[in-house]
């Protein structure tokens, strides 16, 4: 994936962070299952029961989540893109080896983008959805609050590597 797709507002969700870090920690934090673990799931909400990166195309990306209530939910998806300390994309559609993924979830394509800025680090997250249906779903059910509650931890997280 050698260009980053256009953004679509009715279908896209963008979060952005700066992270007072170099691109180097903040590509650990996201890469690192034992790192993930600690920012991934917001922790008022649950926490990362398992974390599996196999960085590379059609290599797993798997985060296993326990919610609240002691449910263990699985998230298992698939890398498409990895440029180490610049980019990371994965999707929910594929399992690992771009097997056809099969859940109950909204589905997303996540674009992650790491670019140096001053002596830190400016981090993008885009969730790329299929349609407006999914989008709200994703909103309705406090995906987009939780992501945002994550990457303030994650912000919190890198402080702490540094």
């Amino acid at each position: 994936m050698s260009t980053q797709p256009t953004i679509d507002p009715k279908l896209d969700i963008v979060f952005e962070r700066f992270l007072d870090a170099p691109p180097r920690l903040v590509w650990e934090a996201l890469t690192q299952p034992e790192h993930v673990s600690q920012w991934y799931m917001p922790k008022a909400w649950g926490r990362v029961a398992r974390c599996q990166m196999d960085l590379r195309p059609g290599g797993a990306f798997g985060i296993d989540i326990v919610v609240g209530d002691g449910q263990e939910v699985p998230n298992l998806g698939c890398f498409l893109d990895v440029v180490s300390m610049e980019r990371l994309v994965w999707t929910s559609m594929l399992f690992p080896g771009y097997r056809p993924a099969v859940f109950d979830d909204v589905p997303i394509t996540a674009i992650m983008t790491l670019k140096p800025e001053g002596t830190g680090t400016r981090y993008v997250f885009t969730a790329l959805h299929r349609n407006e249906a999914d989008v709200a779903a994703n909103k309705e059910s406090g995906w987009k609050e939780g992501t945002d509650i994550a990457l303030d931890q994650l912000v919190e997280h890198v402080a702490s590597m540094k």
